[in-house]
């Protein structure tokens, strides 16, 4: 019997402070409600399918604050105890893979800020997710680029979800030898496995889809391959009425998942969930692949050209602006560490410069440029705080050199 695997994963993402905003909207409320259940409702429907239930999950960092929030955990207590469901991701039959921590699109970051981006992503992680490491890398909106295999490789991870139309073979290999098998990436003596993310039956996820038709569509796309294929979907979990309806029988979960598990416990399904470290764990991968740069695809733009974030004048202001900001805080940062000793209020100023960072890497968010030009105001916003702190740090700098 050939060998066909299916990786199912989904991505969870809320704007920084989107859920009490939308709460504070009274029309909006009702919203709120079917997001919070959509991140509760995995947890609970796999229960007595942990045997067969194989699930992929990322969460962005923006979103782990807001489920760790007090002020957030109260307002919608009545709805979902939110330590509780954190404690079910920890404890359920998941891989939960590693992001940056206010969602960035990272070919579009400054590199020198993607350190922190990462390193805060996993320190909250870890505490909220439990997870000692985190083995797969999810690219906020899929924005990958070759530049950034050392910074995953440096950060323990072994493999990233990457969008199959951006893979380059370095030798000759048929359609589906692209899609349904993991590569090697290698960059500045670093490398990760690349898992190719099938964007077809990713888009087919998202808007709801029979579990008999992807399951003839998986068979019908994998039929000539001659290796272990590892079928890799991966959408959004919490947009659109397919994933936020509370009508179960009609929506993702029971409309496709749970028929699927049942389905594969009679050994009737013709491919197998399975987590993707125990596929690599079996059947490694050899062949090398380069990425072009590129995110995944949206309503508007297929991600090539990153248009969805850079299209509008406004939008390319803001970029810009954080480039701008990024190399101010780096100056001053250098600046401090050279003029501290002579500080009397060092923690003071050390503070400002952190608060200022912050501010940046908050300014990177790419919800504030997903939209247009609607929202780039947000990361003005936060880059004036951050030139503020940084102008008020240096003048004390400049105060307490010596003459």
């Amino acid at each position: 019997m050939k060998e066909i695997y299916h990786a199912l994963g989904l991505h969870f993402h809320q704007p920084l402070g989107n859920l009490l905003a939308l709460h504070r909207q009274e029309k909006e409320r009702w919203e709120a409600r079917q997001i919070l259940l959509a991140y509760d409702r995995p947890t609970r429907l796999i229960e007595g399918w942990a045997d067969k239930a194989r699930l992929h999950f990322s969460f962005s960092g923006t979103l782990l604050k807001q489920l760790a929030d007090p002020v957030v955990r109260e307002t919608f207590g009545d709805i979902v105890n939110l330590a509780e469901l954190l404690d079910r991701y920890r404890h359920g039959p998941f891989e939960i893979v590693g992001s940056g921590l206010y969602h960035p699109v990272y070919p579009l970051t400054p590199e020198a800020d993607w350190d922190a981006q990462t390193e805060m992503w996993l320190g909250l992680g870890r505490h909220l997710l439990g997870r000692a490491r985190f083995q797969g890398f999810w690219p906020p909106e899929m924005g990958f680029c070759m530049e950034m295999i050392p910074l995953l490789a440096r950060h323990g991870f072994r493999y990233v979800l990457v969008d199959c139309y951006y893979i380059k073979p370095k030798r000759p290999m048929r359609w589906e030898e692209l899609r349904y098998r993991p590569h090697i990436a290698r960059q500045g003596g670093a490398e990760i496995i690349v898992i190719p993310r099938d964007r077809e039956l990713s888009d087919a996820q998202l808007s709801g889809m029979d579990p008999g038709w992807f399951e003839h569509e998986v068979v019908q796309r994998t039929k000539w391959c001659d290796f272990p294929a590892l079928v890799t979907t991966w959408t959004d979990g919490d947009n659109g009425g397919w994933f936020r309806t509370t009508d179960i029988s009609s929506g993702f979960w029971g409309g496709f998942y749970l028929p699927t598990l049942q389905r594969r416990r009679e050994d009737k399904l013709a491919y197998q969930p399975i987590h993707i470290p125990e596929f690599l764990d079996r059947f490694p991968p050899a062949d090398e692949v380069e990425i072009h740069r590129g995110a995944w695809n949206t309503g508007h733009h297929w991600g090539g050209d990153f248009m969805q974030w850079t299209g509008s004048l406004l939008q390319k202001k803001g970029w810009d602006e954080v480039r701008n900001a990024s190399r101010y805080y780096r100056e001053v940062q250098r600046a401090f560490e050279k003029g501290k000793a002579a500080l009397k209020d060092e923690a003071e100023v050390r503070q400002m410069i952190v608060e200022a960072f912050d501010c940046i890497l908050r300014a990177e968010t790419s919800c504030n440029f997903y939209w247009g030009s609607s929202w780039v105001h947000k990361s003005f916003d936060d880059l004036e705080r951050a030139y503020h702190l940084l102008d008020m740090a240096k003048a004390k700098l400049a105060v307490g050199a010596p003459r």
